[in-house]
């Protein structure tokens, strides 16, 4: 935010600061955030989660399990199997800029700016005026 923009930002509560940090923590290991990365723009049951992330599937519903209960992927039961997505759009949009803020930190032009598709226009409308 702009300082001359006359907007004072609110101190957070402990309680709501408290759930940012645990949120961050699970942003901390690099298992659960390729398993996020991985459900960005689609399900995945955790066999398929643990293929794309090359770890062993109870491993991967250990990470699920954290990350359930930190609210940021939900669950879908279709008979037997159980499919994962990301709670809602904040998580998508959190997650997206992580990586995002990662890839500027390369050299060169960030992957996210040399491909197309729908990752890069969520990128480039939450980015207008924001991001260079």
């Amino acid at each position: 935010m702009n300082a001359d923009s006359g907007v004072c930002r609110r101190r957070l509560p402990d309680d709501e600061v408290d759930l940012v940090v645990e949120v961050f923590r699970m942003l901390a290991d690099a298992t659960r955030v390729q398993v996020l990365w991985a459900l960005v723009d689609r399900e995945l049951s955790v066999n398929d989660l643990a293929e794309h992330v090359g770890k062993p599937a109870p491993s991967v519903s250990q990470h699920l399990a954290k990350l359930r209960m930190a609210r940021l992927v939900r669950t879908r039961r279709e008979g037997t199997q159980v499919f994962y997505r990301l709670e809602n759009d904040h998580v998508r949009q959190l997650v997206t800029d992580a990586v995002f803020n990662a890839e500027h930190a390369g050299p060169g032009v960030p992957g996210h700016h040399r491909e197309q598709g729908d990752l890069r226009v969520l990128h480039d409308g939450a980015s207008v005026g924001k991001r260079g």
